[in-house]
Order: structure tokens, then sequence, then C-alpha cells
């Protein structure tokens, strides 16, 4: 008799743990060689979900990925532990400008990926979608995250 009940509650706990974890979504346009392109990205703005970040994700849509938001301008630095995909990451400006790609991150490397200069928001794209879409640096991305703080 105890033994459905603990299952039922190890699958119980396993989803609402799930679920906790859920980010918000919001979709952002990033300037590309054939103009804006839309990405559905997940949101992660505080320090647990920004340390998570797609850590242990076997796949991902083609337009998804992952926006960490600093709220303000600094130093950040990152790495592909636990990582299993490869990763383009963007490090973006808070005027929008993207600063530096990292392409091709290679998945469960301890390489520090450092931003070169503060920067308010990082995007990580499946590795190759940046230079198969003309994403360069010096481009912009327009995301809710720039507009609401002033530069």
């Amino acid at each position: 008799m105890r033994a459905p009940f603990y299952a039922v509650f190890a699958i119980l706990a396993l989803f609402s743990s799930a679920a906790a974890y859920a980010l918000p979504v919001e979709t952002i346009t990033i300037d590309t060689k054939a103009g804006p392109h839309s990405f559905s990205m997940e949101v992660a703005s505080d320090d647990e979900s920004r340390e998570k970040g797609l850590m242990f994700r076997k796949e991902m849509a083609p337009d998804a990925g992952m926006l960490f938001d600093f709220h303000t301008p600094q130093l950040v630095s990152f790495w592909m532990e636990n990582t299993i995909l490869p990763l383009d990451m963007l490090f973006v400006r808070a005027d929008g400008t993207i600063a530096r790609i990292k392409a091709n991150a290679t998945p469960y490397s301890r390489e520090n990926i450092p931003s070169g200069e503060p920067v308010q928001l990082v995007i990580e794209l499946n590795a190759g979608r940046a230079a198969a879409l003309g994403i360069t640096e010096g481009g912009k991305v327009h995301a809710p995250e720039l507009a609401k703080k002033p530069h």
C-alpha cells in the first residue's frame, strides 16, 4: 500500500519542481543580414535561473533560446559545464548593440567565456544560428528588458 503512495508522491514532486522552474517566455527581435528575425526566449532574470541556464537540455527549437537579464550593465562570464547543446552566445550592451558573439561554445566545457565589457543581456541560441542568419557584432537586439531601463 505504501509503495504506490510514495511513487505517486515522487511523481507529483517531480512535476511540481519542474513547474516551479518554468521561466517566463517572450519574443525578442534580432537584426540579421536578411532583416529582423524573431526568437522565443526563456528569460532568466534571477541568480537561480541564470545559474541553471540551459544545463541538461537535450534539444531546443531553431528559433528558441535563453535570455539572461542582469538588469544593469556588468562584466559577466559563462561556461558550458553540464550544457549538452552547443550554443552561440551573444553579449548585449544596454543599448541593444551586440558587443561580442562566442560562436559554437563547446558542450560540457569549463572554458571561461567572458563578456569582455559590461553587458546587460546574454542570449544563447543553437550553435551556428548566428552565422546562418547573419547576426553580427554591432548588430541590434530589440528586447523588452532593454526598453525597461534607462541607457
